[in-house]
């Protein structure tokens, strides 16, 4: 009787693994949608990164030819997130815009646009319709 007494316990009981799963289910209850937001706002931000290193060559165009490009003037650039496309050109007015896909990217940015404007006196700002926590820096 005095063996049995003075094995020790070895391993975890029931109660103490269901206490680690539940604290782990409270944590990714948290986690996934902090880490959704995220990835959404990156993507956001690679579509603004996307236009804005191709306004150089639509300012150029625009300064040699004195108006706003067409698609087979200044051919677009590819992205995997979405397509990027020319919008109200009105002499050296106009609009790049990234139009986000239908699939493959975050539900919080499906078909959402983000775009630079150009107005005729040269000056650009950008505009989205993503959601305003989600937004690049300096987009309204």
């Amino acid at each position: 009787m005095q063996n049995q007494q003075r094995r020790k316990q070895k391993g975890f009981t029931l109660i103490e693994l269901m206490i680690v799963v539940a604290i782990i289910g409270v944590l990714a209850a948290i986690a996934v949608p902090q880490y959704q937001k995220y990835v959404a706002k990156s993507e956001a931000s690679a579509a603004l990164a996307s236009i804005t290193g191709h306004r150089a060559n639509v300012e150029t165009y625009v300064l040699t030819e004195g108006s706003f490009p067409t698609s087979a003037a200044v051919p677009v650039p590819n992205s995997p997130l979405g397509t990027i496309s020319y919008d109200n050109a009105t002499s050296a007015a106009g609009d790049i815009v990234f139009t986000f896909k239908a699939s493959g990217v975050s539900p919080e940015v499906v078909s959402k646009k983000v775009s630079l404007k150009r107005t005729g006196a040269g000056a650009w700002s950008c505009a989205s319709d993503v959601a305003s926590d989600l937004k690049p820096k300096g987009c309204s």
